[in-house]
């Protein structure tokens, strides 16, 4: 039987953002050879017709805000300036998509047209760090988290700036289709698969510059601890590996990711048990092993804490076995 689409809306207001825009478009309305489609994109705006953009020319939008009564996503893009007044209208009709069971999430400052609309009432929600006591200051009502990439509340979610927005992106595609699914979209983007919600939203500087001769990055670290994620991997082990002390890698994971080596690295090694459980009927256990979890016991209790799931219920959502 073949699966219906679901169907995702940007509603978009001048002066609207060309790139907020396009991260929804580029994770939800791109057809790729190797990942079969899911979701349909639409475009509405208060009123048909052209709209401004904060790059100089006019977009021309042909549906408004009756297009949110179908859609199943809304997706709120990046507005200048931010605090502007929204439009009852749409206000009104982003609360009657919620009403009516819709998802809504907002990408950067499209997380002020929400909590104009009373979406955000009492919620956790975040933004760009630079406009966040603006938004704290104009919503007092919200709970302002400035660090974070993103909050997700099921039925509504905010992120913060720029590339944080296709991180929301994505972690969306991964709560509707699961972790190889999004990672067919992330490949084909030529981005990592998923970051946490919780990550900072910007790399802190370091306290004191990186020593003549050597190289900062975690990348080849990171890349060499992916491939083995089914071994014994400590700090120690870690910093051996990147030439460095314990104490100095773990403030370099902090300074570059916002994680500590042992959240970013157990990260991984769920990514991986989720795409195993999809992909083949291996049992839990050997899951376990493979990502280096060692038990079915671990795996169920790191699943039910991280994802409020059991791998068996995760399984039976997802699997392509």
């Amino acid at each position: 039987m073949a699966m219906s689409l679901h169907r995702v809306v940007a509603l978009v207001t001048a002066p609207q953002s060309p790139f907020e825009l396009a991260c929804a478009a580029e994770v939800f309305g791109t057809a790729h050879q190797d990942a079969p489609a899911r979701y349909s994109f639409r475009v509405c705006a208060e009123r048909p017709g052209p709209v401004q953009t904060t790059a100089g020319y006019a977009m021309l939008v042909d549906a408004g805000p009756a297009a949110l009564l179908e859609a199943d996503t809304v997706i709120v893009p990046g507005r200048q300036p931010p605090g502007a007044p929204v439009p009852h209208t749409v206000a009104g009709a982003l609360r009657a998509a919620h009403r009516r069971g819709a998802r809504i999430a907002a990408i950067c400052t499209g997380a002020f047209v929400l909590a104009q609309a009373g979406l955000l009432d009492g919620r956790r929600a975040t933004t760009h760090w630079r406009r966040a006591a603006q938004f704290a200051a104009a919503y007092p009502e919200v709970q302002v988290d400035s660090d974070v990439l993103y909050v997700d509340h099921g039925d509504v979610a905010t992120s913060a700036g720029t590339g944080a927005g296709i991180d929301l992106c994505l972690h969306l595609v991964r709560c509707d289709h699961g972790a190889a699914y999004a990672a067919q979209v992330a490949r084909n983007m030529v981005l990592p698969p998923h970051r946490e919600g919780s990550q900072l939203q910007y790399a802190a500087p370091p306290e004191q510059p990186a020593r003549a001769g050597a190289d900062a990055s975690l990348a080849p670290l990171l890349e060499w601890a992916a491939s083995r994620i089914d071994a014994r991997l400590t700090l120690d082990r870690l910093a051996e590996r990147a030439g460095l002390s314990s104490r100095t890698l773990a403030r370099r994971f902090t300074e570059q990711l916002g994680t500590s080596p042992g959240q970013w690295l157990l990260g991984r090694r769920l990514d991986a048990a989720r795409v195993l459980l999809e992909q083949t009927d291996l049992p839990v256990d050997a899951v376990a092993a493979r990502v280096g979890l060692v038990s079915a016991v671990n795996l169920r209790r790191r699943f039910k804490t991280h994802l409020g799931t059991t791998p068996g219920a995760y399984r039976r959502i997802f699997s392509e076995a």
